[in-house]
């Protein structure tokens, strides 16, 4: 078998009109997601920094928080609360300096998996002490309003944007699947892999759609007046915005809640589907997200001087962004790998080609 034969036999997509970095892009996603969360820890300790979680209302936000679920919850919430009032601003400096702390090391690819590491028990703990876990054991709770609490959405962040050590094994999508009719791969799963990360993202959707559901039946206006109380401290437009919908769902509890079960649902199998499937499941999460978080919890009241996180909703569009799934053709970057681009012309690496490489 001659030399030429052997090189043609090794082409690439890099030499059919690939580009020679596509071996990187699911690498780069995943990095961009990243900074993505990065940032919104810093936007989480730049709320912690203002003037009200310096005061006593803090405190009592923290108790309030707790109020309403068992003891669990409320007897740990109380004591968060005490040890806050009684020191309000050393503590407050210590959240602050930790959030801070989350987003350089995050940010910074040398300390990204201490960070992340680090974010999940942080997340954990504020979620359980400081916001009685979202609210999630009391009457009523509503992912329209903000359950099960953006703090453990931080946590489950920080676990499918885990940097992956190796490759995942989707050499090439276009060759092992032309018609795009399988599950496609997307970044989430490159860490904990595919039947793991698609049983997060159902768990996490079907817990929504079973929240949504289970309101009416538990509080049957807690809905509209959870809505309507979001006006209190709110611009203008944005408290004409929560009375107009809070009046709108009234008397029609079940129908909106039926319906948001359903979508939830909807979006929950989407990971599973096919990739057009995957897409538009994951396009209606991101438009859910984006509304429930506009009428359902007012940007997670940082307008108001008192949020100290941005709510679900930008963090549950950032969820979605790690499993929507990669393009056809996009080979996974390889961690500590050799150089993916051609050493010469009319020859390629044979792990790009899915070939088994030069024999004599």
């Amino acid at each position: 078998m001659s030399t030429a034969s052997r090189d043609q036999d090794t082409l690439t997509d890099v030499e059919a009109g690939q580009p020679e970095d596509a071996g990187w892009r699911v690498d780069d996603r995943r990095r961009r997601l990243q900074l993505v969360l990065a940032a919104l820890w810093l936007l989480d300790a730049m709320l912690q920094g203002q003037s009200f979680m310096f005061s006593a209302g803090f405190a009592r936000m923290i108790e309030a928080a707790a109020r309403g679920s068992p003891s669990l919850v409320v007897g740990p919430g109380d004591w968060a609360a005490r040890v806050v009032g009684q020191h309000p601003v050393a503590t407050n400096l210590a959240f602050v300096a930790v959030q801070v702390l989350l987003a350089i090391g995050i940010a910074w690819r040398p300390t990204v998996k201490f960070a992340l590491a680090l974010s999940i028990p942080w997340s954990l703990a504020v979620w359980w002490l400081g916001e009685g876990l979202g609210g999630v054991l009391t009457p009523g709770a509503n992912p329209v309003t903000g359950a099960p609490g953006a703090v453990i959405l931080y946590a489950l962040l920080a676990i499918v944007l885990w940097p992956a050590d190796r490759a995942p094994d989707r050499a090439d999508d276009r060759a092992h699947d032309p018609d795009g009719t399988r599950p496609a791969a997307f970044p989430a799963a490159d860490a904990i892999g595919v039947p793991a990360a698609r049983a997060v993202w159902l768990a996490l959707w079907c817990g929504l759609a079973w929240f949504a559901a289970a309101s009416v039946s538990q509080a049957a206006l807690a809905l509209p007046n959870a809505i309507s109380a979001l006006a209190a401290g709110q611009p203008r437009w944005l408290a004409a915005t929560d009375d107009t919908v809070a009046g709108l769902i009234s008397g029609h509890q079940i129908a909106v809640a039926v319906t948001l079960a359903v979508l939830l649902v909807i979006i929950a199998v989407g990971p599973f589907l096919p990739a057009s499937g995957a897409r538009t499941a994951l396009a209606l999460a991101i438009v859910v997200a984006l509304v429930t978080w506009v009428v359902g919890q007012d940007f997670g009241g940082i307008l108001t001087g008192t949020g100290t996180d941005p709510g679900t909703g930008a963090l549950l569009v950032l969820l979605a962004a790690a499993y929507w799934p990669a393009a056809p053709g996009v080979v996974p970057a390889q961690a500590g790998g050799p150089d993916l681009r051609p050493t010469r012309p009319g020859w390629a690496a044979p792990w790009l080609s899915g070939r088994s490489g030069r024999t004599t």
